[in-house]
């Protein structure tokens, strides 16, 4: 700073110098005194300038001194600061983590307590279905099969398959006759006589249906004719003989109708029978592995009451039958026979096939089309190569539910 201001004196002295007069009026002492008065105030304003400077240059010095304690004890409390706020977040950390523990545990209660309450009402559910079932399948009827007494030929016809019976439920002598597979007429007779007679009086009246049926699993419950509709995979038409009109439809649920019921049946996909409980339908379903399926159906309103996947394998099976609210399967392995019922199912789980004896039919050559049980008469109705055959049946009284 003291080197600037030197230099602007001699810089002063030199701007002057270029104004001063010739030599020869340089001795003029006024001249002289004005010039060094001038010079004075000029040495004044330096030398204050010069303490400006310096005062400036503390007051600099002091500002900057005390901007630097400033910044230490800012960054002083910029790490304090920062070492709290590190605090702060490792007991927010903490916090949480005791928060998720507790919300771990009340969930685990929680799901403890739902997968009680989901037990419970699995429980709950199952015991009102059992109890529905039982309702379904009441105690009104107690017997089991234990043999297959004898048989008679009632008549044999040319036709390999067909369906003959009476009705389930009405004490009716009337016999009704339906040929073949495929077909659309229905033959009714007075009585059994009638039937196994051809010239008796009066002649059998025909009926033809407005639809024609699949398969042999027709049965007649109560006035109406029960059978599965040919042009469909699943529908059941509740036909009135007495109106012949077609009553009511149903479609079976699931994928009924795809599969044959029974290996030995190539053209049964529906079996119709009938018990002391009603009507009921024996089918192949998805996903039962080639295993028969139970459908309980109400035949007033044709809803379905329940269904039951069964362990009896629709393999060398030939037809079935239930009695008494249990199904009888009919199996034929190898050759020209034995029929014998090989699976029971008993959706009251009150008979299994060790309660059972070995139930064999009476040798017959060929395939049954068709097996029905009539709760009314007791007996079997079936079709064997063009035979038309009933079976009587020995029976037992079941073990009591527990």
């Amino acid at each position: 700073m003291m080197v600037a201001l030197r230099g602007a004196s001699a810089l002063l002295v030199l701007f002057l110098a270029a104004f001063l007069p010739p030599p020869q009026c340089a001795q003029d002492p006024a001249m002289v005194h004005y010039i060094y008065q001038r010079f004075r105030v000029l040495e004044q304003g330096l030398e204050k300038c010069t303490q400006a400077t310096r005062a400036y240059i503390q007051e600099f010095q002091e500002f900057s001194k005390n901007i630097s304690v400033m910044l230490g004890r800012c960054q002083t409390y910029t790490s304090e600061y920062k070492s709290a706020v590190g605090n702060l977040a490792l007991r927010v950390e903490r916090a949480q983590r005791e928060i998720d523990y507790i919300q771990y545990l009340r969930e685990a209660d929680e799901c403890i307590e739902s997968e009680d309450k989901t037990l419970a009402e699995t429980l709950l559910q199952e015991a009102e279905e059992e109890k529905k079932i039982r309702t379904l399948l009441n105690a009104s009827c107690d017997n089991m099969l234990m043999s297959i007494k004898s048989l008679k030929i009632v008549k044999k016809m040319m036709d390999t398959h067909g369906s003959w019976m009476k009705d389930a439920v009405y004490n009716s002598p009337k016999v009704y006759l339906l040929i073949g597979s495929r077909n659309n007429t229905v033959w009714e007779f007075a009585n059994i006589r009638a039937f196994m007679e051809d010239n008796t009086k009066p002649a059998p009246r025909k009926q033809i249906l407005t639809l024609s049926w699949q398969g042999t699993g027709q049965v007649i419950y109560k006035g109406f004719l029960f059978f599965h509709n040919q042009a469909t995979s699943n529908e059941i038409i509740k036909y009135n003989l007495q109106k012949r009109t077609v009553e009511d439809r149903m479609l079976l649920p699931g994928g009924v109708g795809r599969a044959l019921v029974y290996q030995h049946s190539p053209s049964t996909y529906i079996d119709l029978a009938v018990d002391e409980h009603g009507l009921w339908a024996i089918h192949s379903g998805p996903g039962t592995h080639s295993h028969l399926v139970l459908t309980k159906i109400e035949p007033g309103t044709l809803g379905v009451e329940h269904s039951w996947d069964t362990p009896c394998r629709s393999q060398d099976a030939e037809a079935s039958f239930l009695l008494c609210g249990v199904l009888y399967v009919v199996y034929r392995t190898g050759g020209q026979g034995p029929h014998r019922i090989t699976c029971v199912y008993d959706p009251l789980g009150t008979i299994s096939e060790e309660d059972l004896p070995n139930l064999f039919f009476p040798k017959r050559p060929r395939s049954h089309s068709m097996i029905h049980y009539n709760p009314r008469d007791k007996q079997l109705y079936a079709w064997n190569e063009g035979n038309q055959i009933i079976y009587k049946l020995q029976t037992k009284r079941k073990l009591p539910l527990k």
